[in-house]
Order: C-alpha cells, then sequence, then structure tokens
C-alpha cells in the first residue's frame, strides 16, 4: 500500500511540475507568437493597399451584421473575418482591408484580404490560407492571377473561361474553376460589405 502512496505522489509531483513548466512556456512565447502573427497581418494588409502607411482596427466591425449583408447579396458561403482601416502618413483616413474567408474552396476554406480604396478601387488581394490542388487550385497564389484583380473599380468581378475581356473579368484557373469561382465570390463579398456598410462610393 505504501508503494503505491508512494508512486501517486510521485506521478502527482511530476503532473503538477510539467504543467507549470508548460505554463511557464506558454506565457514566454505567447507574446512573441502574438506579435509575429500581428506582423504578418499587417505585411498582408501592406501588401493589398500599399498607399497606406498605418492600419487600425475597424472598430465599428459586426459580424452578424457582416453576414446579413452577405446573405441578402447572395454570397452564404462566404464569411467577413476582420476589417482593417486603411490610413496616410497624416491619419487620414483613404481605405479599407477586408478579410474574407471562402468556404466554398475545392481543399478547404480560402482566406484572403482585399484592399479597397475609398473610391471603390480594389488595389490588391493577398491569400492568407489555402489548401488548394497543387498546380491548380494553388495558382490562385500567384501574381498572375491574383494581379487581375488590382487597380479595378467595378461593381462585381466575374470570371471567364473564353478570355473575354473587360475590367470586371476574371481568367479562370485552368482545372481550377472552383477556386477561381471561391476567390471570385470572395472578393465580391469585401466589395459587398464596402458598397454597403463602409459608405462605399457606389452607394452614392
Amino acid at each position: 500500500m505504501n508503494k503505491i502512496v508512494k508512486n501517486t505522489l510521485i506521478l502527482t509531483v511530476i503532473t503538477v511540475v510539467a504543467g507549470c513548466l508548460l505554463g511557464l512556456v506558454y506565457d514566454i512565447t505567447k507574446a512573441p507568437i502574438a506579435q509575429s502573427k500581428e506582423n504578418a497581418k499587417q505585411e498582408a494588409y501592406k501588401t493589398v493597399l500599399a498607399d497606406a502607411s498605418s492600419f487600425a482596427v475597424y472598430e465599428a466591425f459586426d459580424g452578424t451584421e457582416a453576414g446579413k449583408v452577405l446573405q441578402e447579396a447572395g454570397y452564404e458561403s462566404d464569411e467577413i473575418v476582420e476589417v482593417a482601416v486603411a490610413e496616410d502618413a497624416s491619419g487620414a483616413e483613404i481605405g479599407y482591408v477586408v478579410t474574407v474567408t471562402s468556404h466554398e474552396g475545392y481543399g478547404g476554406d480560402i482566406q484572403f484580404s482585399v484592399g479597397i480604396l475609398s473610391d471603390g478601387t480594389v488595389k490588391g488581394i493577398e491569400i492568407l490560407t489555402i489548401s488548394e490542388t497543387a498546380g491548380l487550385g494553388m495558382k490562385a497564389t500567384e501574381p498572375e492571377f491574383k494581379e487581375q484583380f488590382q487597380e479595378k473599380q467595378v461593381e462585381k468581378f466575374a470570371y471567364t473561361k473564353s478570355g473575354e475581356e473587360g475590367d470586371d473579368k476574371i481568367d479562370a484557373l485552368s482545372g481550377a474553376t472552383i477556386t477561381t469561382n471561391a476567390v471570385t465570390n470572395g472578393v465580391n463579398s469585401a466589395l459587398v460589405y464596402f458598397q454597403n456598410v463602409l459608405g462605399g462610393s457606389s452607394n452614392e
């Protein structure tokens, strides 16, 4: 019996010590990990809206409101997860970065940020997370595809397989129509949110 008690005490001590060490490691690494994530986010913001000097959290963001706006516009498979206000060197607001999660990806969710100037011009998109098929859907991360959205001031985008031209036309990725559709709809969701909630010029 004494041996059982002894072993139980030893195991208890080991468990407590291990728990304390894990807690200590978490406390030590929590701040650097959070800072690293914030830096990556700011980098993505800068990529899609290089005109801005800084970005601030859009405090009025309401996920429920965003969901209703997208649902009414027919984009039920997309979700606005975060919005940042883009500011110039003087602190004046020049646009927004809208982060969207599309649930229509072939390999799972696709999350990306869309930079939109106050006049409704899309300055760029940046893929944050994606797990599409290599050589097909993953081509959505390549500049050739992403740059099709840049410097375009349109109400919404539509993808084409025929090479049809127009500012609102996006050439579909070969063999990856589902991925193309997911990204295009996601960008359109960002535009819908901008136009209906952020006071976009398309509503004026």
